[in-house]
């Protein structure tokens, strides 16, 4: 694959009109493949990442750049040795060859949707906390062998569609007029302690007893705050400042040092449901906390939803928090009333 900067004085040729190569496209297999290696090099700013994400050699991805540009009349990269980045033609064409390539997979999902096993690799975004969602994720690999799952564990807000998830999984609403969704199920947060550190350190009785107490925190690892532990004085939110005896990032760790004795944490009830119902972990101050939080699975709105995905949204619903509030009632035993 050569490589080279453009010259300093080169200026941008004008991009053709390229509705003639469209219809091309729509009927040439082995154009559709080069338009696709474009996107996919245009999107990761590079042919190695490209080639990865598509089977094929970075080489392969520089051939199909290659012969597009070829068509087209026009330079569509600025190659250097150490990366690629559009040309003003290359922004233009990429945008429409989003469309293009869009139409394409709504047809082909239509013709897959006549097709009953739900199959081919399915991109999905979750939570830095979706690995507490792997028994579910499991249980939809077996159940679907024949779909690959993709799975990018982040609190990065990605954007679904430019980066080319197939769905999110989110646990707070996001407002985007471009995704359509469905609520998996609902959690609430808990303040637990091991029977170990109770024993220790005793109960404490009301909110401000904390203040005795170790604290583990939960921060946000996009946005370096604080999770705000859900603390209520009858109707009003209780405004305190907890000591921390640990900070941590992931949920995962929170879940280990509490059940070691090391404090209380402030954790979802999904993510504790087993140590819950084994005793390994013990509620606190339930009549002073009250949460209620929910997971959304979000995908491209305006399509026809592939049987993969559709397949996905259902299992997830169904599986993710199976009758939630229902378990944690039986685990923590009755509640208080508020105020109470």
């Amino acid at each position: 694959m050569s490589v080279g900067a453009p010259d300093d004085g080169e200026k941008p040729a004008r991009l053709p009109d390229t509705s003639d190569f469209f219809s091309t496209i729509a009927m040439a297999t082995d154009s559709i493949s080069s338009l696709r290696a474009f996107v996919h090099a245009a999107q990761a700013r590079s042919f190695t990442a490209a080639g990865s994400e598509l089977g094929i050699s970075a080489s392969a991805v520089g051939k199909a750049i290659a012969r597009l540009e070829g068509d087209l009349g026009v330079r569509l990269f600025h190659r250097s040795t150490r990366s690629v980045s559009l040309t003003a033609e290359g922004e233009s064409f990429l945008e429409r060859s989003r469309r293009i390539l869009s139409e394409l997979d709504a047809a082909e999902i239509e013709f897959a949707q006549k097709r009953a096993t739900p199959r081919g690799k399915l991109r999905i975004s979750l939570p830095v906390a979706g690995m507490l969602m792997m028994p579910a994720l499991s249980a939809f690999m077996r159940a679907y062998p024949e779909v690959q799952l993709d799975l990018e564990f982040t609190d990065r807000l990605v954007d679904v569609i430019y980066e080319g998830f197939d769905a999110v999984i989110r646990s707070s609403a996001v407002t985007d007029s471009r995704l359509t969704g469905r609520v998996l199920g609902e959690f609430h947060l808990m303040l637990v302690a091991a029977p170990e550190y109770i024993a220790r350190y005793g109960v404490p009785r009301t909110p401000e007893d904390l203040a005795r107490h170790s604290c583990l925190h939960h921060r946000f690892a996009n946005s370096g705050k604080f999770e705000r532990w859900p603390l209520r004085r009858g109707r009003a939110d209780a405004e305190l400042t907890l000591p921390s005896a640990a900070v941590v990032n992931s949920i995962e760790p929170l879940v280990s040092m509490a059940e070691q004795g090391l404090g209380i944490a402030c954790l979802p009830d999904f993510a504790i449901r087993r140590q819950l119902s084994e005793g390994a972990l013990k509620p606190l101050l339930e009549q002073h906390v009250e949460h209620t939080g929910y997971f959304h699975l979000l995908w491209p709105s305006g399509r026809n939803i592939a049987p993969k995905l559709r397949a996905f949204v259902d299992f997830m619903a169904a599986n993710l928090l199976p009758k939630n509030a229902a378990s944690r009632q039986r685990m923590s035993g009755p509640r208080h009333k508020k105020g109470a």
